[in-house]
This record gives structure tokens, sequence and C-alpha cells, in this order.
């Protein structure tokens, strides 16, 4: 019965996410980018916190691991909200 919640959960997330993107102006999506790189940052804290937490060697390595993603994901979407900005600014 828990399989049937989260595959649930998972469906309305997807449909509700895909809902409001939609319905976000183009000025908009720049902030929320932002917005979304902060949260990024967040995950790159929880990431660091895991990989140096010394429990077990799994748990450093995929903390290790997540660190890696995380910082490919923060610097990515900064590169990407540099572009959308250069792409407002006149001359």
């Amino acid at each position: 019965m828990e399989i049937v919640f989260l595959a649930f959960i998972l469906m309305l997330s997807i449909f509700l996410g895909f809902e409001l993107i939609n319905k976000v102006p183009a000025t908009l999506h720049t902030p929320l980018m932002s917005g979304s790189n902060a949260i990024s940052g967040i995950t790159l804290v929880g990431a660091l916190t895991s990989a140096g937490a010394e429990h077990t060697v799994l748990a450093t390595v995929l903390g290790t691991i997540a660190v890696a993603m995380a910082t490919i994901n923060v610097i990515g979407g900064y590169m990407v909200t540099d572009r959308m900005l250069a792409m407002f600014k006149k001359g």
C-alpha cells in the first residue's frame, strides 16, 4: 500500500509542477532560476555534511558523489541564469 501512496504523490507532484511551470510568464523565469539555485546551494550544504559525517565508507562515498553532483547543479544553474540575464541587457 505504501508504494501506491508514494506513486500517487510522485504523479501529483509531476502534474502540479508541470502546471505551475506552464503558468509562469517568461519574465519571471530568471528570478525563479535564481531561487532554485539557492535551494541547490542548501542541497550542497547537506551533501557536504553527509560526506564529512564519517559514518561508513559507503555513506562517505555517496556523500562525495552528492557533493560533486550538487556542485555541478549549482554552477550550471548560475551559468544559465547569467546567460539569461545577458539576453536582457541592451547594447
